[in-house]
């Protein structure tokens, strides 16, 4: 990182003129996805697997092998990006490829949906890593704005995950699925337009170019790097299309892997390498380094759990609103903005209050906010877990019931995610930011691996019609209430974890 005096950047409202256009592309590009998101589960149950008799195992089983490899693919990303792209190329270049996906998956063919999928998946593993470093790098080292930018950095991806699913879930809802979907792909290239302005009137000075200019231009194959690497990534595409398309292997189905699927050994591979090769970093780190990169990692685990459970909205909680809530104002893929909605109106009284805290000097150090932020969660899941005694005669409950979950799981996503976000590049060496900020949205891999556990274990038998509602509620009370006792006792143990693992982080707060 570069000093204070040294930043040709102007600031604005305090913050370097930089974080707004990222905050800009972020929300943008958050629309996108998360306009897709709230349409994937409902149109892979009612439209694409509607033939299948086991249909929500399928949809289910789907959505957790895209989950996970798209947060997956960010560990490679970042990688390339520190060593060969920089930042910006790595932003620039997965915007083209997630528009492209976003666009494809307009076209109502089956085929196609896999492929849209897959551009998605490696698009998203060049931008999500590099954009989030990418605020961090705005910053000179022991800035205290560091965290209150990435509040405020997280705060336009929720502006965006807010507003598509309203928009995204009425036309396609209202008009037809794929109308929303070309939605969310307009977004994703609205916001590579405002990143491709940024780096035109240069707002980012010098950050984000590529770390080694040789390299970069060097030729292999008879490319040069900076022309061979966008080709790789696209070619990578019908590969993943075709792992996402065996769904059928995915849900329980015939596997040459047995009881395995190629998505499973793909990500257990994956992450015995990651594994492997932080261990690697951290024989050749310093004492203080190889602390601090155990606690990233320590950190890195316990925000899988959370982003485990918290994942659950795009798959079970949605065909919960579908199916038991009674819905008023929305329907069930516009319940998706609620989350989004409290982070937006929570974000800035909570980054106003870690500041507040730290003036007094009794801010909570990071192990404490993740341990409450867990607690949090468990709590949202046993609003969920009670609210079948307040069903109707068709199984239905208050939506009441919806709004009091979201609003305490935000809560317990801010006392986490940012500030979490912000410690991982405190904690990891330069040499290696972007490769564990990719590392970070690897817990989200994971955590997809559990959100498609329980929801297979929450599928519905049959969806023909002929389970009744109180069937169902019953289904995904008990589950709730289980969710709830896991997530607070992991809480539990990091608040007793709390003072070895602040002497791990030294002096990062």
């Amino acid at each position: 990182m570069t000093d204070a005096n040294s930043r040709p950047e102007p600031e604005l409202f305090g913050h370097p003129k930089g974080l707004f256009y990222l905050f800009f592309a972020e929300l943008w590009e958050r629309f996108s996805f998360y306009g897709m998101r709230a349409l994937l589960m409902l149109y892979m149950v009612r439209e694409l697997f509607q033939a299948l008799a086991e249909r929500d195992v399928a949809a289910a089983a789907v959505y957790a092998s895209y989950g996970s490899l798209v947060y997956a693919s960010t560990v490679v990303g970042g990688r390339i990006s520190d060593r060969v792209l920089g930042m910006r190329a790595s932003v620039f270049l997965g915007g083209v490829l997630m528009s492209i996906g976003h666009f494809v998956l307009a076209i109502e063919n089956e085929m196609a949906f896999f492929l849209a999928l897959a551009f998605i998946v490696v698009g998203n593993g060049f931008f999500k890593p590099n954009i989030s470093t990418f605020v961090g790098s705005l910053y000179p080292e022991g800035d205290k704005r560091k965290d209150s930018g990435f509040t405020i950095f997280y705060m336009g991806i929720n502006i965006g995950a807010f507003a598509s699913p309203l928009l995204c879930g009425w036309l396609g809802e209202t008009y037809g699925w794929h109308y929303g979907f070309g939605l969310a792909g307009i977004g994703m290239l609205t916001g590579l337009l405002v990143f491709w302005r940024g780096i035109k009137t240069n707002v980012f000075g010098d950050h984000g170019l590529p770390p080694d200019k040789q390299l970069y231009e060097k030729k292999t194959l008879g490319l040069p790097n900076k022309t061979l690497i966008p080709i790789i990534a696209f070619l990578f595409a019908p590969l993943i299309a075709y792992i996402l398309s065996e769904y059928k292997a995915i849900a329980g189905g015939e596997s040459f892997l047995g009881d395995q699927n190629i998505v499973n050994v793909l990500f257990k591979v994956i992450g015995v390498v990651v594994l492997l090769y932080i261990g690697f970093i951290m024989a050749k780190a310093t004492v203080d380094e190889r602390k601090k990169l155990f606690m990233a990692v320590l950190i890195t685990f316990f925000m899988m759990l959370f982003w485990g459970f918290h994942e659950l909205s795009g798959s079970v909680i949605t065909l919960f609103a579908d199916r038991n809530v009674d819905l008023t104002w929305l329907n069930a893929s516009q319940t998706n903005s609620l989350n989004p909605v409290f982070i937006i109106v929570l974000s800035i009284p909570i980054s106003l209050l870690w500041r507040f805290l730290s003036k007094k000097k009794i801010n909570p150090r990071t192990p404490y906010k993740f341990g409450l932020g867990l607690v949090l969660a468990g709590a949202s899941f046993y609003v969920l877990g009670i609210s079948g005694a307040s069903a109707n005669e068709n199984g239905l409950v208050p939506m009441a019931y919806l709004f009091v979950m979201y609003f305490i799981l935000s809560v317990g996503e801010l006392f986490m995610s940012p500030v979490g976000l912000s410690k991982i590049t405190d904690l990891s060496p330069k040499r290696i930011v972007s490769f564990m900020m990719g590392v970070w949205f690897l817990s989200s891999a994971f955590a997809f691996q559990i959100v498609g556990f329980i929801s297979k274990q929450l599928a519905i038998e049959s969806t023909n019609g002929n389970v009744s509602g109180f069937e169902t509620l019953g289904v995904y009370t008990d589950g709730f209430n289980l969710i709830a006792q896991y997530s607070v006792g992991a809480g539990i143990v990091v608040l007793i974890l709390g003072p070895l693992m602040k002497k791990l982080m030294g002096d990062v707060h």
